[in-house]
Order: C-alpha cells, then structure tokens, then sequence
C-alpha cells in the first residue's frame, strides 16, 4: 500500500480516537454523522415516495389498460382484430388485446346525477386486459354484460352518490342530442346496475362504469368500438411501446399509454421526485462540506508533521493525497453507515409506522381521510448508487481546498517555532 494511503488512515484513526486533538476528534465524528443522516434520509424519503408511487399506480392500472389504439378522429374501427393482430407482430411484449369504447357520460337516479366515463367492453376479451376485468369475472359480474341486456357495473363510490344499489336502475345521458319532430332531445337509456366495484383509487370507483360494448356502441352510435386496448408484459415499458407503435401505425391512429392518459399525475409525482432529490442532496452537500472545517483545523494542528515528512523527501503531491485520503475515509465512512441506516429503515417501514402509531397512540394515515392507510416503501437500487455517489462526490471535493494547503505548507516556516 503506498505510503500517503498509510499515513491518511493513521491520521484518520488518531483523530477519530481523539488521541491528539478531542476536538477535531469531535467535529470530524459530526461530519460523518451529518453525511450519514443526510444519506439516509435521501434513502429514505426516496423510498417512501417510490412506494406511494408504485402504490398509486397499481391500483390506477387494476382499472385502465397500459395502451389505447384510438382512430383519430373517434370514429369506429373497421377491423379491431387486424388491428391487434398487426400490433401484437409488431411488439412481442404485448400480452392482450380488446376492444373498447368510452364516453363521458351523465348517469341520473332519482334526484341524484354524476357525470362518469361508461366504458364498453366485450367481457370475454377484457378479462386478459385489466385486473378489475379479471376479478368482476371471477365474481360472475362480467359475465352479465350481455348484448342486448343492458346492464351496467359501477363503481363503489358512484353507486353511493347516486343512492344506487345491485338490483336498481339508472339513466346514462348521452352527450348529443337526437332530432325529433318536438325538437331536440337528449339520448338517454335505462341501465340495470348488476354489481359494483372497488380499486382503490377514487377517480375510478367515481367516475367509471363498465356496459357491454354493443349496447354503448347503439346508444353513443359509434357503429362499434373506438379503440384497442392493450396489456404489456412490463408496464414500465409503455411509453416506449406507444411511441414505437405511432411510428409503425401512422397518424391515422392515436396511441397514448396509461402514463400520458393520467399525465398530470405522473408527471407531477416525477417532478416532486426530482425537487426533493435536489433539496436532500444539497443536505448531504453541506453536511460534507463540515470536513472542510476537519481538515482545516487537522492541517494547522499537523504542520510539523507535514514540515517532516516533506525534509523526508515527501513531494507536494504525496501531501496533497495523505489529506485526500483522510477526507475521503470521513466521506466513505459517513455514505456507507448512511446507506446501511437508510435501507435498514427503507426495508422496515412497513413494521416501523405501525409501532410507533401504536406507541403514540396516533394515526399517520388515517383512513378516512387518504387514499392510502399504511406507510409504503419501495427502495431502488439505482438511485441508492446515484445518492452514493453523489455523497462520495461532494467529499471528494471538500478535501481539496484542505488538501492543496497542506500541499503548499512550507517546512522551514512550519518548524521555526519548533
């Protein structure tokens, strides 16, 4: 090992022991401290978000597909099936495919009225699209859209603002209206509501109902579906599998995944993401640059030592990286105990919240009131390597100022008062 690399650990060791000076013993401990703490709560912070995240997302792709084929200008396709066949050739990863329509829509029930997206599917098909197809067939409920029956599958949340019950009936109000001889009137159809159903996310379970496709299509009279909806073997990859299929499709189609269909709130949770990686990471920033008071304060308390070892036959360079080293090991030392704290709390999260609700006797989360009643956690290793590396950065650079000091100490002056 070279010599520098020996010398910057053994005054590492002596300052942390505190053998020569307690108190840059001291503020050398708080500087690994901060950067620890720093490290840990860009983990953990990070990973909290990944889990409302992944969360959030879970339940809103249990509703919708991960990509649409629409016809540009919202008119019936002639041949869905090719239309499958010919994206399906053209991506492997696509795993289902069915036809669709979707309309926003008024629903009425006594006094009561919602506006509401009613989708119509083809059960047979839409089953291998979505999880909340697949479920509603396991229950027999999506089996009861029949052509020709009229029946209707709501959610929770719009079922119970409009008073409405398995068995009741409601109104679906058509956007346009149908000329007759007394003037325009709106078209409206009666819905049997045969089920109900939950995701967990509030937009679906209050604004979505699911109809057989021919009668939506007789009563919006599209002439039959408006689009394809697809499912993808990795859901992370549907951006790039819209954007390569809008450039083998054409402009005739339109073709958007679930991440530019719900865009506002994907792309604001990616900004938040981004901010809060740059607000945390300036706190590892300062709590790293502390070491640049360390070594200061190790290089004044060191002169005579840097004075010997330079009338030694020491080089400039090799004094310049015995302070590196012993900067670096404070960083190093700080990031991997940040690390470790931060992926143990990451991981434990899940069983963390719980007990300290129940030791303060307080909810974090309470039910009535969020989305989400439990604390998630989702760590990336990816973005555990970027906080590392930018912690080891930052400790890097703080030890060049004290480094190229003790670099240019000059041993007659250092060993005057000697």
């Amino acid at each position: 090992m070279p010599f520098e690399w020996l010398i910057g650990w053994r005054y590492t060791r002596a300052g942390r022991a505190g053998r020569r000076n307690a108190f840059i013993s001291f503020i050398s401990l708080v500087s690994m401290l901060g950067i620890a703490l720093g490290v840990a709560a860009l983990i953990i912070v990070l990973s909290v978000m990944n889990g409302f995240q992944k969360e959030v997302s879970d339940r809103m792709l249990r509703a919708i597909p991960h990509i649409q084929l629409m016809d540009d200008d919202g008119n019936a396709l002639a041949d869905w099936a090719a239309l499958a066949r010919r994206a399906q050739a053209l991506e492997p990863g696509i795993r289902g495919a069915a036809p669709y329509t979707e309309t926003q829509s008024l629903l009425a029930h006594g006094d009561g009225m919602r506006g509401a997206i009613v989708r119509g599917v083809e059960p047979a098909e839409e089953a291998n699209i979505t999880e909340l197809a697949a479920q509603l067939q396991r229950e027999g409920m999506l089996q009861k859209l029949v052509p020709g029956s009229w029946n209707i599958i709501l959610g929770a949340e719009l079922a119970r603002s409009l008073g409405v019950a398995t068995g009741d009936q409601v109104t679906v109000i058509a956007p346009g209206a149908q000329v007759t001889p007394a003037g325009a009137l709106p078209r409206l159809k009666s819905f049997n509501v045969v089920g109900t159903f939950s995701v967990g996310h509030y937009e679906y379970d209050s604004g979505l109902a699911l109809a057989a496709l021919d009668d939506t299509a007789r009563l919006y009279r599209t002439g039959g579906p408006t689009g394809v909806q697809l499912r993808l073997a990795d859901v992370h990859d549907a951006r790039a599998v819209a954007n390569r299929l809008q450039l083998d499709l054409g402009n005739q189609l339109r073709v958007q995944d679930w991440t530019r269909t719900n865009a506002a709130w994907y792309d604001a949770v990616q900004i938040e993401k981004t901010m809060m990686f740059i607000i945390l990471t300036l706190i590892v920033a300062v709590a790293a640059f502390n070491l640049v008071s360390t070594l200061v304060m190790t290089v004044t308390d060191k002169q005579a030592d840097i004075a010997i070892l330079r009338t030694l036959g020491a080089s400039p360079r090799s004094i310049l990286l015995i302070f590196m080293v012993q900067g670096a090991a404070s960083g190093i030392a700080g990031t991997l105990g940040g690390v470790g704290f931060g992926l143990l709390v990451a991981y434990n999260i899940p069983s963390i919240v719980p007990f300290l609700e129940h030791l303060l006797h307080q909810s974090f989360l309470p039910a009535s009131v969020y989305l989400i009643d439990h604390m998630p956690s989702d760590p990336h290793l990816v973005e555990v390597a970027q906080i590392s590396f930018w912690s080891l950065l930052f400790s890097f650079l703080a030890t060049v100022y004290p480094s190229l000091r003790a670099s240019r100490v000059r041993p007659a002056e250092a060993l005057r008062y000697e």
